[in-house]
């Protein structure tokens, strides 16, 4: 049966952007539509070079991610003019301002590369001339992280420059012998240590590429694809449009990297479907936050850190991927089962067989497009680098998205979802150079080992006070910055000190990972969920709220794969299977607690007992006195305290059943 009308989201639900709104004739003064066509090219020229890049293979590194970055920086200044909402506002003061940091943008990037190898072989005996330039250029990339990240980045950077150069005007920790600026640019500007260092190459090498991937597939319809295929297969069951939310989110944010965006692109319909069934606004609001930002933590993509986490630790992209794969699925099934308890405390109906899509009909009309990612799996699992993978999955969606009409892209669709790619890019281009200058100023100072030892000192050894302070350091960080910048100062200043603990150096940097992530939805700047409040038109605290309740699991988890890092993948085959089946199984237990459903209402001492059999099912061992209880007895305890909690309250389900069935 083919779905009725209204029922199937149509494929192409496609933003408008500057080059679609400049084809159509696009509004505003001359200036502005000319600066436009401007933006659009070089937008598109971007992507375009990172294609090149990508199939002829990378150019000498200084002068591949320098030229990445001016182009970035150029775009930023363009598209983020300063006191003005747009290029087409009239010319004043600050318009001709732009033009002069665009300018030298231009001719900090053409002195690069003018004498490229004069320019490497002067490192470590620099020029009045380099000094200048690396002066002038970190003051720029200041300027764009102002604008595309925020204050809270620049003045992290500027508190670290300044530490570096006037150690010895500071106290405890930050107290050391002062360096001269010429150390600093030298290490900044000249290398590829600093500005140009391992987030800006993990960037521009891999990110870049699967950032355009994603635009390219939202353009072929794969989004409201992924929305019917999720509608289709959980829409009958109890809270199914809050599940179908999850499964679209996860399939998408995972390939889009943004929860934020995600939210706006897949909350869109799915939150009015969660409140038309039943779901209280900020419920459903927070549902698609949760799902949105769990995203950047699901295989194959996952966000931009995870890329820079196989950098630090020197390994294969695939490993953290399969690393970060249990720990992601726990997490979604936590919510998963949230959604259901929820429906069922509410006793919310499901959706009517005739407002569903026909699955079939919908794998029929794109399910070629998922051969695409398909791609990037494969090539991973047989040692493909990830530039590789991701440019054949962008030539596999492109060829893909011909073979049904429904999904075929236009000459206009290719070149905007070029444009989307690059513009996307730019914060987060900026946010992994900025993060450069902490890196190379941490290693300049000798600031990252003194900071581990104070680390260390200050827990007196004991591992979870580390890891709670790691949290709060992570979660203060989240107020101001990106994902990806929260992970990279963790990276730098916190994580050795957890990996010296005798931590895995993979548990120890996800760890970071995710505690850099949960500020999407933990308030007071929860961005994913104010956006998903925004949509479902709820109150954006009590979203952030119950978001945080929600996504109880990215809080926990964290802290079982460190201590239990069988959980990711480490250790022998029996005790990795035991931590996967345990966390499946504690993180159930625990919504019990947090949700108070058992097949029926749960009361304190089930929910208690819940907790106890969560704890037992996550530690990695139990000592009872002089009895040391190994993983497999605290899961068998954990297992017993479950399944008494269970049976009890499903007794007690059928006895009310049974008193209500009986005639009066």
């Amino acid at each position: 049966m083919h779905p009725v009308a209204g029922n199937t989201v149509e494929y192409h639900d496609r933003r408008e952007n500057s080059i679609v709104e400049l084809l159509r004739g696009g509004k505003g003064s001359l200036t502005g539509v000319s600066l436009g066509y401007v933006i659009s090219a070089l937008a598109v020229a971007l992507s375009i070079y990172h294609l090149y890049i990508a199939y002829a293979g990378a150019v000498e590194a200084h002068a591949f991610r320098s030229t990445h970055l001016a182009f970035v920086m150029v775009l930023c200044f363009l598209t983020r003019p300063l006191r003005r909402k747009s290029w087409s506002e009239p010319v004043n003061i600050w318009f001709f301002v732009d033009l002069i940091l665009i300018m030298l943008v231009v001719a900090v990037q053409v002195y690069t590369l003018w004498d490229l190898d004069a320019f490497i072989l002067r490192r470590g005996d620099l020029t009045d001339w380099d000094l200048i330039m690396g002066t002038v250029m970190i003051f720029l990339l200041l300027e764009a992280t102002r604008r595309a990240v925020g204050w809270a980045m620049v003045i992290i950077a500027l508190f670290f420059l300044v530490q570096t150069v006037f150690s010895d005007h500071f106290f405890g920790v930050f107290y050391g012998p002062p360096n001269s600026w010429f150390n600093v640019v030298d290490y900044l500007f000249m290398r590829e240590n600093g500005i140009y260092g391992i987030p800006l190459m993990v960037m521009a090498t891999y990110i870049f590429l699967f950032i355009l991937f994603g635009a390219l597939l939202v353009r072929s319809g794969a989004g409201r694809f992924f929305i019917n295929v999720a509608l289709a297969l959980t829409g009958r069951t109890v809270g199914g449009p809050a599940k179908a939310s999850i499964v679209s989110s996860c399939l998408m944010a995972s390939i889009s990297g943004s929860a934020v965006a995600n939210v706006v692109t897949t909350g869109s319909f799915t939150i009015p479907l969660m409140e038309r069934i039943g779901y209280r606004p900020y419920f459903a609001a927070a549902v698609e936050a949760c799902a949105s930002s769990g995203g950047q933590i699901m295989p194959p993509v996952m966000g931009a850190a995870a890329f820079i986490i196989a950098e630090f630790l020197n390994m294969p992209y695939l490993k953290v991927a399969v690393a970060s794969l249990f720990p992601a699925l726990i997490y979604f099934f936590s919510i998963f089962v949230m959604v259901h308890f929820e429906a069922r405390k509410r006793n919310l109906p499901t959706l009517k067989e005739d407002e569903l899509p026909d699955l079939k009909y919908e794998l029929k009309r794109g399910g070629h497009l998922f051969i695409s990612i398909l791609v990037i799996i494969l090539l991973l699992v047989f040692g493909y680098t990830p530039m590789f993978s991701a440019f054949w999955a962008i030539v596999s969606i492109f060829v893909l998205s011909f073979l049904r009409r429904e999904t075929r892209m236009t000459p206009l669709d290719i070149v905007s979802a070029l444009e989307e790619g690059a513009r996307a890019a730019v914060p987060v281009s900026v946010a992994c150079a900025a993060a450069g200058i902490i890196i190379g100023c941490v290693f300049v100072s000798g600031l990252g080992l003194k900071f581990t030892n104070a680390l260390v000192t200050i827990a007196g050894g004991k591992l979870w006070v580390t890891l709670i302070l790691t949290m709060f350091a992570s979660l203060i960080l989240g107020m101001g910055l990106t994902t990806t910048a929260v992970y990279i100062t963790l990276a730098a200043l916190v994580v050795p000190a957890v990996v010296k603990m005798g931590v895995e150096p993979i548990a120890a940097h996800l760890f970071a990972f995710y505690f850099g992530l949960v500020s999407a939805i933990t308030p007071p700047v929860a961005l994913a969920s104010f956006a998903a409040a925004g949509v479902a038109k709820a109150n954006p605290m009590q979203t952030g709220f119950h978001s945080v309740r929600l996504g109880i699991a990215k809080y926990i988890l964290p802290f079982v794969f460190v201590y239990n890092p069988g959980l990711v993948m480490v250790g022998k085959w029996y005790n990795i299977v035991l931590s996967i089946i345990g966390g499946f199984l504690g993180i159930y237990a625990l919504t019990i607690t947090t949700e108070g459903w058992a097949f029926t209402r749960a009361g304190l001492l089930s929910r208690l007992l819940a907790c106890l059999a969560a704890f037992l099912y996550f530690v990695p061992y139990l000592d009872l006195g002089g009895l040391r209880l190994p993983l497999w007895g605290t899961q068998i305890l954990g297992t017993v305290i479950l399944a008494a909690v269970l049976f009890a309250n499903y007794a007690r389900l059928r006895k009310v059943e049974r008193l209500t069935e009986e005639p009066a």
